[in-house]
């Protein structure tokens, strides 16, 4: 049995195409050919589908000392929790991942396994190199060492999202949205979430696995949900469109700090007592000056990081915003399928009375084109005031 594989929901065709690949890396290494294998992989789905699940959960397998994803061995154990020396993840704390990163990955990747069955390189948001980072993960992807594996993950094979060279050497496993009867059984076996709860939170998540999660466990992440489902309410003229604007921002930005500032503290008195803060022999003042350029570099790599986290949230709650004008649509048309949010149903039905059809999907594609904007760098206190004066107008 492949348990490695029992955190992907709902992806079963995806998960028989993987174990079946396992296998043939398993008798490739016992040197028997096998058949389904290949040197390079794109994950590829909507977020939530499990992309990087899927790809820990593949690379573990082929690290199992049985060849197909116990689950219960070294390999698989030491893979899963990320602490394999044959098995680097990429997960940029930034907007993108550079050219010296990606250099100094590939270079890593050439080596022979030091005690796994192969060298593993798992890209998390592959979406997010650069041209110039693409360009050295395509010339090692065109000539790979023998025992090395390349797994990236991206939300599609578009061209905006990985170069069309790079696609056509990679085997590609589409991901589908998990369906919230899925999410929602795994929450209540798995995670011992009740099974009304689980039903909830797995509708309101729109099929992302970890949302449902955060949203049962975290009351905070349930009241910033509430808040957010709060704004069409909220807008009852221009002042109040910038205010609703400011409030959700602000929101993002404190919900960013909340996730980042542990790892920052812990990063920064790492380096400062690497750097021999707090010393007084000889020289220690040297020192001390020499450590502020390494201190700067930390500081900037750590606002790259919290500016994704801002974006990521505010991302989150124009997600749940999206969800409400849907359903007010979804009434609206009498459609035969449920709502995403049936705690604020009520809401959503006295909106359909209200609107029309054509200015709710007008307001539900404003809330998309502020998605959109911020995907390309808009800045995000310009791209929600659009979108809350938008909302107002309908």
């Amino acid at each position: 049995m492949s348990r490695v594989f029992a955190d992907l929901v709902g992806q079963d065709e995806a998960v028989g195409v993987l174990r079946h690949a396992a296998a043939a890396a398993a008798a490739i290494i016992e040197g028997t050919p096998g058949q389904g294998m290949t040197h390079a992989w794109i994950f590829t789905g909507p977020p939530g589908s499990g992309r990087s699940v899927a790809a820990r959960a593949f690379a573990a397998a082929l690290q199992c000392a049985t060849g197909v994803g116990c689950g219960d061995c070294h390999g698989c154990h030491t893979t899963l929790a990320g602490t394999h020396a044959d098995v680097r993840f990429v997960v940029p704390e930034g907007l993108s991942i550079g050219v010296s990163d990606m250099r100094a990955l590939v270079l890593r990747a050439a080596s022979a396994p030091s005690g796994g069955r192969w060298q593993v390189l798992v890209i998390e948001d592959a979406d997010r190199l650069t041209e110039a980072a693409g360009n050295a993960l395509l010339k090692a992807i065109e000539e790979p060492p023998p025992r090395t594996v390349f797994l990236l993950c991206t939300p599609s094979t578009h061209p905006d999202d990985i170069s069309v060279t790079i696609r056509s050497r990679c085997r590609v496993i589409p991901l589908r949205q998990p369906p919230p009867s899925a999410i929602a059984s795994v929450l209540a076996s798995r995670d011992g979430v009740s099974p009304d709860v689980a039903q909830w939170v797995a509708a309101a998540a729109q099929g992302h696995v970890g949302r449902a999660r955060r949203l049962a466990r975290d009351p905070e992440a349930r009241k910033r949900r509430e808040a957010v489902l709060a704004v069409p309410r909220r807008l009852t003229g221009v002042g109040a469109c910038f205010d609703a604007a400011s409030a959700l921002i602000a929101a993002a930005e404190a919900e960013a700090e909340a996730a980042v500032a542990e790892t920052d503290a812990a990063e920064r008195s790492a380096l400062e007592t690497a750097l021999g803060a707090g010393g007084t022999g000889r020289g220690a003042a040297s020192a001390a000056r020499g450590s502020a350029g390494q201190l700067k570099d930390l500081e900037r790599r750590q606002k790259s990081r919290a500016t994704r986290a801002q974006r990521d949230a505010l991302d989150r709650a124009l997600v749940d915003l999206a969800g409400f004008y849907r359903d007010v649509l979804t009434l609206k048309m009498r459609a035969p399928v449920a709502v995403v949010h049936a705690d604020t149903e009520q809401l959503a039905s006295a909106a359909a009375e209200k609107w029309t059809a054509e200015s709710t999907l007008r307001r539900l594609e404003a809330v998309l084109a502020c998605r959109d904007a911020i995907e390309v760098n808009v800045k995000p206190r310009i791209a929600v005031e659009a979108m809350m004066l938008s909302l107002w107008r309908g």
